[in-house]
């Protein structure tokens, strides 16, 4: 081996060394199921009531009612959630990893929500052994992925929204703690990663770029990375990785076992309702329970998945005395009585507590990031810093159920680009449309209010014009754009949120609810009460609603706009611009057309005839939007050169466009058609005239 090649895998395995203690992986192990939210929200102390929805949380996230059938009223608060897609599993685990995941689940990933269901009983040996067969056998063909960065996948994992669940890295320092300072460890428990290290690289990266094509529950949501980003996050979880070897399996000396007595014990096991295994199998639908599991009604609180002990077949998740204690009160309580029916706001609560939306987001005081965690939240934008934690935080969630329009939740939910804070460096995860699709209408139920406030938008009244709108965004005006970015253009100051989608992305009455009391409906903002006392506070908040919903069509207020707005560019579009005015030199009917090139013309429509060509730059329309006069505008170019004019009358009757945009300009002279074309050539123009399908041509040149 030459020096270079050395010398490259001594500092390797000293990088690893070095990180390896301090790598994610290395979390404090969890020893029961961990479900997050009944950890976060659950201690001993609590009395019966309060933990008695923790024993319901269990219910529903440990997947128990794929087995027990559940009472009617209680089907949609424990509706189980879908386990892991295995189709592929083959590709991405090995043969041991698999052995002995299956065998003791719980012991080659603490804290894992799969159930053991083989307790050394005779003949547990071969059936793990089959399982692994069949399961090894669901191969995919491997996607391409990029190859990934280790230090910037470290970054990226403290930083998009990762350590949010995750364990964050001992020898990574948050950016606001100093250098003398200890970092402080989070209060809780991380979200166990402990598989990451068995995937391949190309599996670990495919799989964060799509996590929810194989977990489709939405309980590993999709951070929407790039995937460069997935690699790189997937080399960083890689470091110092080591495949751990089944020794236990090879000291057994099975005989090889099939993959159809996988597929059948797979059956028997029941693994199939929780569990989809290739393209056309096919997950047992909730409640339908298994045929040899008793309904919820009938179970007893000391047997079967609570007992003590737990003999082959009978799942076995590793239950702490807390977790004992709140399914054995859930339990009591469905035998005893008919589910209460939710309010929106508790089903809202409900459904944020299964996804885990508390680890980023508060509502109603419950729920944001742990101070722990929260110390990794960073902003790409110094500007931001001066908002404090407006930053850095995702927003509350408070009265967003009367915020966001019903297309807007959609983006945000879906991951179809919704993200308005482009300084924040935390992603919004998608959870999957199936996950929250609810959740839209239980929040606008949740969030209404009795008496919404009352804002016109009808864009009828006199005052719905959008250049009042844009008066008074601007800088001379209520200065809107001191904060507010617009379009391409950021902010005079702090970068807070942009306004260009603001009547696609907001309810008006939300709209109106906010402008007029800015620190009740959104406490902590930093936005000023600026309609407060305003007489015209109605009119304007309405007129400026009026610009923000026209804005594509309208110039930036005052403070964004630069004259380099106004300037029409051929070259920059990419195709041939018309553009109708009062031009000097030609006329108060003239229609200047640029082409992409630099050479430009003007044709006058009161004589119809080619009046003016000139080079370079084509033309400026600030006066056009901004003066009522309407001043002739003048050519930007240069080398202008006036056309000589016609010796005989014409009759206008219009242009036709064709596809690169180029007009010909059609009238009437001696009682004939004319279509009239420019179009440019080396030296200047080629003018083509076709009367009665007769062409002729003339180059126009300086």
């Amino acid at each position: 081996m030459n020096t270079s090649k050395l010398w490259t895998l001594f500092a390797a395995s000293a990088f690893f060394c070095g990180h390896l203690r301090a790598h994610p992986l290395q979390a404090e192990p969890i020893n029961h199921a961990f479900v997050p939210t009944f950890d976060q929200f659950n201690i001993p102390q609590d009395p019966d009531e309060s933990l008695v929805n923790g024993g319901l949380l269990l219910l529903a996230e440990l997947n128990c009612t794929t087995c027990h059938t559940v009472p009617k009223s209680w089907e949609q608060r424990l509706k189980p959630k879908p386990g892991p897609d295995l189709s592929g599993v083959g590709s991405r685990l090995d043969s041991d990893t698999l052995w002995l995941m299956i065998r003791s689940p719980q012991s080659r990933k603490k804290g894992t929500q799969m159930p053991g269901l083989f307790a050394g009983a005779e003949g547990d040996d071969e059936k793990v052994e089959a399982l692994v067969e069949y399961l090894s056998a669901m191969e995919w063909d491997a996607p391409q992925v990029p190859a990934g960065d280790v230090e910037r996948g470290k970054e990226l994992y403290h930083k998009v929204g990762c350590v949010a669940c995750h364990e964050p890295a001992k020898d990574v320092r948050p950016p606001k703690v100093a250098a003398d300072a200890e970092v402080e460890k989070p209060g809780d428990a991380s979200v166990p990663i402990a598989l990451a290290d068995a995937y391949s690289f190309t599996a670990l990266s495919h799989f964060l770029k799509n996590p929810l094509a194989m977990r489709p529950a939405g309980r590993m949501p999709d951070l929407r990375l790039t995937a460069q980003e997935s690699s790189d996050i997937a080399a960083y979880l890689h470091t110092g990785r080591v495949a751990e070897k089944a020794t236990a399996r090879a000291a057994l000396k099975l005989p090889k076992q099939s993959a159809e007595k996988g597929r059948e014990i797979f059956e028997q096991m029941n693994c199939i309702a929780c569990h989809k295994s290739g393209p056309q199998s096919i997950v047992v639908p909730a409640f339908a329970g298994s045929g040899k599991t008793k309904p919820l009604k009938s179970l007893s609180p000391t047997k079967g998945c609570l007992a003590e002990k737990q003999p082959s077949g009978t799942p076995r998740f590793d239950l702490n005395d807390l977790q004992k204690r709140a399914l054995t009160l859930a339990l009591a309580l469905i035998q005893k009585e008919d589910a209460p029916k939710l309010t929106a706001q508790e089903s809202v609560d409900w459904q944020m507590t299964r996804l885990n939306c508390y680890a980023c987001h508060d509502r109603d005081g419950k729920g944001g990031p742990d101070p722990a965690r929260l110390q990794y939240f960073g902003v790409n934008d110094p500007g931001a810093e001066s908002l404090g934690q407006l930053a850095n935080i995702p927003p509350a969630l408070d009265k967003v159920g009367r915020k966001l329009t019903h297309g807007w939740f959609e983006k945000i939910l879906w991951g179809l680009d919704g993200s308005v804070r482009p300084y924040m460096d935390t992603h919004m995860p998608s959870f999957g449309r199936e996950q929250t699709e609810m959740l839209i209408t239980w929040l606008n139920e949740a969030d209404a209010l009795e008496k919404p406030f009352k804002i016109d938008v009808t864009g009828l009244a006199k005052h719905h014009r959008a250049e009042l709108g844009r008066q008074l965004l601007g800088a001379k005006g209520l200065a809107c754009v001191a904060c507010h970015g617009l379009k391409d253009r950021k902010s005079l100051g702090p970068p807070v949120i942009r306004l260009t989608h603001t009547t696609e992305r907001l309810q008006p009455e939300y709209f109106k609810e906010l402008l007029l009391n800015p620190q009740v409906t959104q406490p902590g903002t930093v936005m000023p009460p600026m309609f407060v006392g305003r007489k015209s506070a109605d009119k304007d908040i309405e007129s400026i609603w009026t610009y923000l919903r026209e804005v594509e069509g309208q110039p930036l207020p005052e403070g964004l706009m630069s004259s380099e707005d106004f300037e029409l560019k051929p070259d920059v579009q990419k195709r041939v611009i018309i553009f109708r005015s009062f031009i000097e030199g030609v006329g108060t009917h003239a229609i200047g057309v640029g082409f992409p090139g630099g050479l430009n013309a003007a044709f006058d429509a009161k004589t119809s005839r080619w009046t003016l060509l000139w080079k370079g730059r084509f033309l400026d329309a600030m006066s056009n939007w901004q003066d009522r006069s309407m001043p002739p505008i003048k050519p930007l170019g240069t080398d202008l050169k006036p056309l000589p004019p016609s010796t005989t009358e014409r009759t206008y009757l219009g242009y036709t466009l064709a596809k690169d945009g180029t007009p010909t300009f059609k009238y009437l002279e001696n009682g004939q058609q004319v279509e009239d074309t420019l179009r440019p050539v080396k030296g200047g123009f080629e003018q083509i005239i076709t009367i009665n399908g007769k062409q002729t041509k003339e180059t126009l040149s300086w």
